[in-house]
């Protein structure tokens, strides 16, 4: 009898134990090992495995992420960050573009273009629009593996250029230099293709004869561009639009107060269905400004990153970068776009030539002197000291390669 009692004492003992432990299985699960033989339980129940955490992209088996050590009692489980979103993330930063706008004032000082080039690549830029560049006629060169388009006139004055890295170079489709103050580029998408314009408007001392030449220039240039191509419209407008919320067109992140050229510059906006990227976007005012007075008594909004309204998404984020430097009175307004260019697969390589057969074959040296020759007949007179030097160099290289 004492033997009987004892053992029904013990089971219910253990009843109890394991009903407690049956109200916790739910939220953290034994293995079926650690129940060991009850009594009353003639079969091994089965594990009860805690609910996965579902994330927006579920989990996968096979996570990168190691499972996290816990109790002994307790199984392991799944973070609740998936990888899938950081992977996403990745595809998504090869797809961006950084475009930016730039008043250099010249490009006429001596080593301005490396200076330019070195900013360049500290801002990561993969497109660099500059205003004011002051050289005479157009053209294009290479330099140190970047690409110059320019548009000027006939004098050291006004001018405009774009320079484009690397990765755009082998992109660009052809561009059209209509004046010393419009210039467009067209650049191969993988879907669409890209243009942009980049300008000098005339300052405040300007007629107003010029400011209509001016935006007639602007306008002609738009209509090469088709619509359901993205348009981006950049440079020193000399034009004030303030804070004040005008429509789709103008943002209540904007600077200064507005005057004249910015209505006319709001209204062109609105026939042409073109908005001012940098005034969307809430920035401080150190952000904001990209004009400063001698003495910086006063700074304003004048330089703007424009995109056309129905491709408006593409635009990120724009705002100007006080730390770069070419002494200019002018900041760069820089533009994360999400955009995507067509690839070439060709890689870019460096060439050597064997000079040595220049000495050994007549015949193939005589016709390296014609070809230089020809070459240099055609380039004509520059008098500024970077496009001498890069029609020189492309003269040459040319020449090697036939």
């Amino acid at each position: 009898m004492r033997r009987g009692a004892a053992k029904i004492f013990l089971e219910l003992v253990c009843l109890l134990l394991c009903r407690a432990e049956d109200a916790t299985i739910a939220q953290w699960p034994r293995q079926p090992a650690q129940y060991g033989y009850c009594p009353h339980r003639r079969k091994l129940q089965p594990t009860m495995s805690r609910p996965k955490i579902k994330s927006k992209n579920d989990v996968k088996e096979g996570s990168c992420f190691k499972s996290i050590p816990v109790s002994s009692d307790r199984e392991s489980y799944e973070p609740q960050v998936t990888p899938d979103r950081h992977q996403a993330t990745a595809r998504k930063m090869k797809d961006k573009l950084n475009i930016a706008t730039w008043n250099i004032r010249t490009l006429l000082q001596k080593r301005k273009l490396e200076n330019i080039k070195q900013e360049m690549e500290r801002m990561k830029l993969n497109i660099l629009g500059l205003s004011e560049v002051r050289w005479k006629g157009a053209g294009k060169l290479t330099s140190g593996g970047h690409e110059i388009i320019y548009s000027g006139g006939t004098e050291s004055e006004k001018g405009v250029g774009i320079i484009v890295d690397q990765t755009v170079t082998k992109a660009i489709k052809g561009y059209w230099a209509l004046s010393d103050r419009v210039l467009l580029v067209k650049i191969a998408g993988k879907h669409v293709d890209l243009n942009i314009i980049q300008v000098y408007a005339p300052t405040a001392n300007s007629s107003d004869e010029d400011l209509d030449k001016f935006y007639n220039e602007l306008e002609t240039v738009k209509t090469q561009c088709k619509s359901q191509d993205p348009l981006i419209i950049m440079g020193d407008f000399n034009a004030k639009v303030c804070t004040e919320k005008v429509d789709d067109i103008v943002g209540k992140h904007g600077l200064g107060i507005r005057n004249e050229r910015g209505e006319k510059l709001i209204e062109w906006c609105q026939t042409n269905n073109i908005i001012l990227g940098n005034t969307w976007f809430q920035q401080p005012p150190r952000r904001k400004w990209t004009w400063k007075s001698p003495g910086d008594e006063t700074r304003n909004q004048i330089d703007y990153m424009m995109i056309s309204k129905r491709h408006r998404n593409a635009l990120l984020l724009a705002k100007t970068y006080q730390r770069a430097d070419c002494y200019s009175d002018h900041v760069p307004v820089v533009g994360k776009f999400k955009l995507k260019l067509k690839k070439y697969s060709k890689p870019f390589t460096n060439i050597k030539f064997d000079l040595a057969i220049l000495k050994t074959n007549q015949s193939i040296k005589e016709k390296y002197q014609i070809s230089v020759q020809n070459k240099f007949e055609a380039l004509g007179d520059a008098e500024e000291v970077e496009p001498k030097w890069e029609n020189f160099k492309s003269a040459i290289m040319e020449a090697l390669q036939r």
